[in-house]
This record gives C-alpha cells, structure tokens and sequence, in this order.
C-alpha cells in the first residue's frame, strides 16, 4: 500500500462502518480520496453515516451492491472481521486491487513508534498495563487499536516522540503487508476463531505477520511456555531482538517468575515467594515485583505483566519505574471485573472470554465453588477441554445462548448436578438476566458467581461489552 496521502482523487472503498470504518472513511476524504463506504447492514444500524453524508462522502447501506468495486478501485479498506469470501473483497483480489485493514494505513500514517499486542487471550490486560507502566516511567503512550481510539484517529493525533500501544487481532492483522511495530508482543495461541480462518494453520500465520517487516532494530516479546511461540522462535526467521518470558522455567535471559510455577499449577496466585525477574544477556538480574504484588491476581496475569514488562523495558523505561503501576494495576472491563457481593457471594464479569481456554483461565483464578455462567455463539466447538475444569472448579453451570445444550452436557458428563438450561426469552437481555437470577438462586455465601462464557457474544449480543454491562446491571439489581 502506497502512503495514504497518495490517493488524492483516487477510489477508496470502504468495507463496514462502526469506529474504524468512519475513522477509516474520514481521513481518506480528508487526503482527497474518493470515498464509497459500504456496509450491509441496514441504514438504521448504521449511525456513522449521518456524519460521513454530511461530509460528501458516498455512504451505501443494506447490502454489496453490484458494480461496487471495478478496475478503477485503487484500495479496499475492510473491517477486520468481514471475512475474505465475502463478495466485494473477493472481487477486489481476483482484480488485484489491495485489500488492507485499518492497521496498515495507521502504521503508515503514524509518526510514533507501535508497540503491537496480539494472542488468544490476555490482550487487553497486557495492552492496558504497559500503557499504564509507560505513563509512570514518564513516556507517551497514546493506548488504542480494539480497545478505546481507532487506531487510524491515533496515528493522526501522535507525535513522534509517543508510543502507539495497540490491541491486534488475527483478523486486523491478516489484512497487513507493510505493518512494522517497533515492539510486538505475541502472548499465547489457542484454538479460536476457526470459523473465520478455517484452520489454525492460518490463524498461527496471521498473528505471526505481527513479526514479518520487523529488523534487528526491532523487539519481538514471546512467551516461552507456548508451542507457537517457542517454534516461532527456533525457526530462524525472526529478524527482530527476542525476548522471551516463561512463569514455568528458569530463563538465563529475558524474564521469568522464579522460582517458577509447576506445570500443573492450579494455584489462584503466585504465593509470597515468587518474584519477577528480568536477565540481561551479561548476566546481569534485575528483581522487578514479587508476584503476590500484583494488582490483579493469577498465574495468567503474572504471564500478562512479564510480556508488559518486556514491551516497556525495550521502550526505554527504567524498571524502578514498574513496580508501582504493576501494584497499583487494578484490571480492565469486562476481564475478571469484580462486580458485587450479594447475599455472601462474590460476582465476577469475564464476558472478555469468548473462548474456551480464556474460561478455563477464569475458573483457574477463583478456588473451588464457581457458578459459571457460560455459552454463547456455536463455532463448532464441543467444549469439553473444559470438563476437568467444570469438576475441579465449579459447583454448577447456568448455560444460555446457541451452545446451551453442549455446555451443559459437558457440566453433567463432570459430574455436576446443579446445571440450569435458560431458554431463550422475548430478547437477549431478558435471557442473561434471567441466567443471573438463575445462577444467583444457586450461590450460597462464599461462591463465586462467575460470567465466563467461553463464546463469542453474536449470537445474543453485538459486543461483549453490551453482553458484560448487562450482567452487571442485572447482579446489581439483584
């Protein structure tokens, strides 16, 4: 892709509103481009383009219409999560007319450095916590990408001497060709998003063009305890300085908790002798935090600092200015939220867990007696890498949403006894209102009523921040 400024009087297409898709919209218009933005929802379901028609730029609503994209298409800019079947992206490739997301005309547009955050679970968090630790060591962090600020409105308003920390999916960076983060960080993989994908194989090669243009003037942070990650490693085709991070093993470089965790850890924190490290390649250490002092708990969070620490270690801030904003972080919406006690019992929002493995991590975090509330849009998944879970760790399940009936198969093939169905009601909120009532029934004092749905929010709800807002209205209105 040619810089955006390069378009002047040329074609722009647009693919999908929402935030990035009007940010998208707006500064190619802004260059001089010719816009079309097009999304196949409903003109009622698409309050951005009120302000895009008040600009001139060509907004059209309710489907792809034929003729959209032609030879004279110069760029197809698309929402992340339109998949690569759909008709007009299809049709722009098969013209050979570049088809990109929002990240690559940011990176190209931004005069700030990007530290670049991806994995299955923990992205939030991580991103989050450095722009936290990048702030108390007296840098510039600008926080953005899929949480906060389209990143195309952030790479406008940086300056040079900022940080562009941002959130990055498989689906945002499967759409890059030129993308080059100064940092990037790659957390963990898990098996997700199949349906979009079609196979891990693309989903693993879709995170890893996080890596593809970074150079020995660059950093790539990697968890040492992931498959994915340590193959990334030996494979040899990572240009950039490496940094690994392990809770499970001994590093002589990069960073580890020490002494470290089992494999088979069940415990819900780190204990009061364990501490984060950072190794220098002169073997030089550096005691940065013990992990019982972190803001928020769990072995998966210990994981979430050592890759923030690692980010702000390569941007430059000093670690004696770490420890406070690791002590002070106190977690982010939606991410093992702490809600209310009602009756003797302690609610928990995780709506961020739109996948199984994040569900596990949560039901981890608590001791026993956990009524899970789980289910949500049916990917194919059978979930029963959560049965062992479900025994260890729950004492009932309240399943809703397409995949009621497989969560809740999987919660009795455990053993659990105490297993609610929530039918679908009138609308989606009713339903998850209903499931809280349910589960709340089930609490005694001293559980743990958690919303940890292991699924993706679409088959009920556009996001899963509506989907989490409305579980803590219901547990506060309990």
């Amino acid at each position: 892709m040619k810089h955006p400024s390069l378009y002047k009087d040329q074609q722009v297409i647009v693919l999908g509103l929402a935030k990035s898709g009007l940010s998208v919209a707006k500064l190619f218009h802004k260059l001089g481009a010719s816009v079309i933005v097009n999304d196949k929802k409903d003109r009622q379901s698409c309050p951005e383009a009120d302000e895009l028609d008040a600009l001139g730029v060509s907004v059209l609503c309710g489907g792809h219409p034929e003729g959209l994209i032609t030879p004279e298409t110069a760029l197809v800019v698309k929402n992340p999560g339109i998949p690569y079947s759909s008709p007009p992206v299809a049709q722009a490739l098969e013209l050979g007319i570049e088809v990109v997301t929002e990240v690559e005309v940011a990176y190209l547009l931004s005069p700030a450095p990007i530290i670049g955050i991806t994995g299955s679970n923990g992205k939030t968090t991580t991103t989050t916590w450095i722009g936290e630790m990048l702030e108390a060591a007296g840098l510039k962090p600008i926080v953005a990408g899929n949480i906060g600020t389209p990143l195309c409105e952030a790479a406008q308003a940086a300056e040079a001497d900022d940080w562009l920390v941002a959130e990055l999916s498989s689906f945002q960076l499967k759409g890059t060709h030129q993308f080059r983060p100064r940092i990037a960080l790659l957390l963990n993989i898990a098996e997700t998003h199949l349906d979009y994908h079609g196979d891990m194989d693309d989903y693993i090669a879709s995170k890893a063009k996080l890596f593809a243009n970074q150079t020995k003037d660059d950093t790539a942070v990697l968890n040492a305890d992931d498959a994915v990650c340590r193959d990334l490693m030996a494979s040899g085709t990572l240009g950039a300085r490496v940094i690994p991070f392990s809770t499970a093993r001994e590093l002589d470089y990069g960073l580890c908790v020490t002494p470290p965790y089992p494999a088979d850890s069940q415990e819900p924190d780190g204990g009061a002798e364990r501490r984060i490290v950072w190794r220098d390649r002169e073997g030089g250490e550096r005691d940065i935090v013990g992990v019982a002092e972190l803001g928020i708990p769990g072995r998966h969070n210990a994981a979430n600092a050592l890759a923030a620490i690692g980010a702000c270690l390569a941007a430059g801030a000093p670690a004696g200015a770490l420890a406070e904003p690791l002590r002070s972080f106190r977690g982010v919406e939606h991410r093992l939220e702490f809600v209310r006690e009602h009756a003797g019992a302690a609610y928990y929002n995780d709506s961020k867990a739109t996948n199984p493995i994040a569900t596990i991590i949560a039901l981890r975090s608590f001791p026993r007696r956990v009524v899970l509330i789980a289910g949500g849009l049916d990917r194919g998944s059978d979930y029963m890498e959560l049965l062992p879970h479900f025994r260890d760790r729950a004492k009932a399940v309240v399943a809703l949403g397409e995949t009621r009936g497989k969560i809740a198969d999987v919660a009795r093939l455990a053993g659990l006894t105490a297993v609610k169905v929530v039918e679908p009601e009138e609308d989606a909120e009713s339903t998850l209102r209903l499931a809280v009532r349910e589960a709340a029934a089930l609490a005694e004092p001293g559980d743990t009523v958690l919303l940890s749905p292991a699924c993706a929010s679409w088959d009920m709800f556009s996001s899963y921040e509506i989907r989490g807002r409305i579980f803590k209205e219901s547990a506060h209105n309990l």
